[in-house]
């Protein structure tokens, strides 16, 4: 098995490896422990385990992912890239049979259903049963994150509901804001997987669906969350592949939904439809707060535990936060997923500094006029890729995880009036900007290189390169410049982007990998 069963197991490894920080005094869980573990995640620092969180016997758990090494750990690899690469060895894509179908078609990974989550009849996660008067959010050291946020939120549930036609599960995290003892707000926005069933249920007259929210558990849980998976595989197969083992679940003791069995908290109940209300202000990943807006709620009819568990909470904000490394984890895993489907995709960014959804960066080999264009279109035809609000193009020896060159190259290639593409279309209702909620415009930016067969008239001036044999030859000799090793730096970008496309075709290049410790990206 890849990844820990458990979250003491995690705790553990992390503490055993120097990458978890306990502390014992006691601290307030509205705002203080948002401003502490603010503080650590700008330094890139440890996951911290809250010991004596006022008002609570549960001990907190915050920024366990919060690192590429801690990402890793959590999921049991050296590298993302390792991923990367045994999905790449198992993707299979039918091939469309009309331009319907082209357009949904999403990319198949087989040997993913090798691992189909296994039931078991005792679990862990219900050693210990609240119900009735019994249940109370208040046991559990929930966070107020930001001054103006409208309560306590719980910022890292995996949210389970079923598809009535179907009974397919979806898992999605969904904040969650406490309004009562036993009822919360559902955060689920419109494009998620979560807000499709509850249309789905609402189209068939049915106003309380069933829900279930586990806390912690396995270190793939949480993760796996987050991943945008296909419809037709669900959340539990995908934790399954990542640990070469099989997740195992239990079913809930109010429905027939089924959670992981090593869950350390896990809230049943219902998601009624007849009951909206304002939901919010919270601060968001945008580094803004998001609006106050109406979302169903979420009425908690039992709580299980276990004997000892854990509460895991994250806070979001201006980057970097931990949510940062989550992103960056399925931005590595399913691009070999995206190249099957947009294979002139040499590599992609989604820089730290656009929050997921504001800037994409890709590398493209550009085969014929405008292909920058093409590319644009299919990314904005892709799922959660559809939502990316600028997308720049650059041709396929630039290394777009080194923002500086991707933004050299945009002031030195693009001409503003012939290449920027300005489209319309659904965009992050986070997005603050847009005059409509989830509505607005997206710009697409050419930054390649332009060819006389695109309409380019004059001729286009070569960019300056060392040549590999001095770049081989002044490496080889800087010690004996009698220069500081610090000053040694890399070879040319030009010829780091020779390197980085040899390595893609090649299949076994470490493109993009975060350095351990930090958001440093590329070499």
């Amino acid at each position: 098995m890849r990844g820990y069963n458990t979250t003491a197991q995690f705790i553990q490894a992390l503490e055993k490896a120097g990458e978890l920080v306990r502390i014992t005094a006691e601290v307030d869980a509205e705002l203080e422990v948002s401003e502490i573990a603010c503080r650590v995640m700008r330094h890139y620092g440890p996951a911290l385990l809250f010991e004596n969180v006022r008002g609570s016997k549960i001990p907190l758990l915050i920024n366990a992912y919060g690192s590429n090494r801690r990402m890793c750990m959590a999921l049991g690899v050296d590298s993302l890239d390792d991923i990367a690469e045994r999905i790449t060895s198992l993707i299979e894509i039918k091939p469309p049979t009309s331009f319907k179908e082209s357009l949904k078609m999403l990319p198949h990974v087989a040997q993913v259903r090798n691992f189909p989550p296994r039931t078991v009849k005792k679990a862990d996660c219900q050693e210990i049963i609240y119900r009735g008067d019994q249940v109370d959010l208040g046991m559990f050291p929930i966070i107020k994150c930001w001054p103006e946020d409208g309560g306590k939120f719980i910022t890292l549930p995996q949210v389970i509901t079923r598809n009535p036609e179907t009974g397919a599960p979806n898992v999605g995290m969904y904040r969650l804001q406490v309004i009562d003892r036993n009822t919360t707000f559902l955060h689920a926005q419109t494009h998620h997987g979560t807000a499709g069933h509850l249309r789905m249920y609402r189209e068939r007259g049915i106003t309380k669906v069933p829900c279930a929210v586990a806390i912690g558990g396995p270190s793939v849980a949480t993760y796996a969350a987050t991943a945008p998976m296909p419809p037709e595989l669900d959340e539990w197969l995908l934790a399954g592949f990542l640990r070469d083992e099989p997740v195992e679940m239990v079913k809930t003791l109010e429905h027939d939904l089924k959670v992981p069995a090593e869950s350390d908290i896990v809230l049943e109940g219902y998601i009624d439809l007849e009951d909206f209300r304002t939901e919010g202000p919270f601060g968001d990943h945008t580094g803004f707060y998001t609006l106050k807006d109406e979302y169903p709620t979420f009425h908690i009819t039992t709580i299980t535990t276990r004997k000892n568990p854990v509460y895991w909470t994250t806070i979001v904000g201006q980057p970097p936060k931990e949510d940062y490394f989550l992103g960056k984890a399925t931005e590595r895993i399913f691009l070999s997923i995206l190249k099957k489907t947009v294979p002139e995709i040499v590599d992609m960014n989604l820089p730290i500094f656009g929050v997921f959804h504001n800037f994409c960066f890709v590398s493209i080999r550009k085969e014929y006029p405008h292909h920058a264009r093409k590319v644009m279109y299919a990314l904005w035809g892709l799922g959660q890729m559809s939502l990316s609000k600028y997308i720049v193009v650059v041709d396929s020896d630039i290394d777009v995880q080194n923002t500086d060159t991707v933004m050299f190259h945009v002031g030195a290639n693009v001409d503003p009036q012939r290449d920027i593409q300005i489209v319309r279309g659904p965009i992050d209702v986070l997005d603050h900007a847009s005059d409509m909620s989830g509505w607005g415009g997206k710009m697409g930016i050419d930054a390649t290189r332009k060819w006389k067969s695109e309409g380019f008239p004059r001729e286009w001036p070569k960019e300056l390169e060392m040549t590999p044999e001095t770049i081989d030859k002044v490496s080889a000799r800087w010690k004996e410049y009698g220069l500081p090793m610090a000053l040694k730096g890399e070879p040319s970008m030009a010829r780091r982007g020779v390197l980085l496309e040899s390595q893609a075709n090649s299949g076994g290049g470490k493109i993009g990998t975060i350095e351990s410790g930090g958001a440093q990206m590329g070499g």
